[in-house]
């Protein structure tokens, strides 16, 4: 039976952090909550969530969650004026975040929460929102195994198909940054194949109906049909986090001496839809869509005019 008498603790109301607190509410959690912008997280009230309106309210919790966009978020949130650890001798004994930073970033974080005595786990994960409410989102964990063990049931909640522990330290961020290089990966080439069997004439529910059906596909292939199909670019993660993320790959595998070409070519591409999105009456509002707007970069470089399809694309995450 789950301990739902621990105090739990959580930062952030993002597209990830919001449905992931929720399902800790869901399943009878003590759960404390903050956001930058409060008025994100006050629904959850209605569900058992206590809306703090001061970070330094969670420093005396038993487990504290963050999920946030960058690094220095991050840093903000656990050591700035108004942090958690603002004023106060008092820290969460164990802290457990799930954003995609840096190595170095997560390695500073560590250091500066071990000189308060709390554990820090780095714990991110892979999805997005509809994977979360589909329970089929997971994660991966680095730190003191001791903190993973009294972390791991509440992890489990939100990511119930599983929770790696890999290790000591930043291991963590190691594979989620491989993870994300593999994102950006996998759909430039799911673009180009989808472009290359429209133009000679398939409809694109249809090929990729084919390619979900079969060795192939996968979770990820699924779940971004729609988008590909029905022209459908509802973020879930947008392309400057995935550059964000390549690039910190690609840092990683020059300092190891590991070649990643792929890896280059698909960063280098991505770079060329930043350079589109100029042309856009308004930029930032494009870049701040879906990474699966690279599709429409990759549909003029074919001297291609996309139009949605209107075909309803199962994903495998229905409930």
């Amino acid at each position: 039976m789950a301990n739902t008498t621990q105090r739990i603790g959580w930062i952030g109301m993002g597209r990830m952090g919001y449905p992931m607190a929720e399902r800790l509410l869901k399943a009878g959690h003590d759960v404390s909550i903050w956001n930058r912008t409060r008025s994100k997280a006050e629904p959850l009230a209605k569900q058992g969530g206590k809306i703090v309106d001061r970070l330094s309210d969670l420093a005396d919790i038993d487990v504290l969650f963050s999920i946030v966009a960058t690094g220095k978020d991050l840093h903000e949130v656990y050591f700035g004026p108004s942090g958690v650890l603002a004023g106060s001798n008092k820290a969460p004994p164990i802290v457990v975040d799930c954003s995609s930073i840096s190595v170095d970033e997560s390695a500073d974080i560590r250091r500066r929460l071990a000189e308060r005595k709390s554990d820090f786990l780095a714990c991110p994960v892979s999805g997005n929102a509809k994977v979360i409410k589909a329970g089929k989102l997971s994660a991966v964990a680095s730190g003191a195994e001791a903190a993973f063990r009294t972390a791991e049931p509440l992890i489990k909640v939100f990511a119930p198909r599983g929770v790696s522990y890999v290790g000591e330290g930043e291991l963590a961020r190691v594979c989620k940054i491989a993870h994300n290089v593999m994102l950006g990966v996998v759909i430039q080439n799911l673009i180009e194949i989808t472009l290359l069997t429209n133009k000679m004439g398939v409809p694109r529910h249809a090929f990729l109906a084919f390619l979900n059906n079969g060795v192939m596909g996968s979770m990820f292939t699924a779940y971004k049909s729609p988008a590909l199909v029905n022209l459908d670019w509802t973020t879930t993660f947008t392309p400057e986090l995935l550059r964000k993320d390549l690039d910190l790959g690609i840092e990683l595998a020059n300092e190891m001496d590991v070649p990643m070409p792929v890896t280059v070519a698909a960063r280098e591409i991505l770079q060329m839809h930043f350079g589109m999105a100029s042309l856009k009456p308004d930029p930032q509002k494009y870049l701040d869509m879906d990474f699966a707007t690279l599709m429409e970069t990759m549909a003029i470089a074919s001297g291609m005019k996309l139009e949605s399809e209107n075909k309803p694309v199962p994903t495998g995450l229905e409930n």
